[in-house]
């Protein structure tokens, strides 16, 4: 179905992000917080503290 929209249709454009595109939009504290959420419920307490 794609691929159909995509080769019929005269306005429709691919367009490529770049290798590197989703490494640029790495969020760290996202990351810290996500990990966070998924080990509380384990019945582990997190403390973070940064790396020297």
């Amino acid at each position: 179905m794609i691929i159909w929209a995509l080769l019929s249709g005269t306005d429709a454009q691919f367009i490529d992000l770049s290798p590197g595109y989703y490494a640029t939009r790495n969020n760290p504290e996202r990351k810290a917080r996500h990990h966070i959420r998924e080990l509380q419920p384990l019945g582990y307490s997190v403390t973070l503290n940064p790396a020297a």
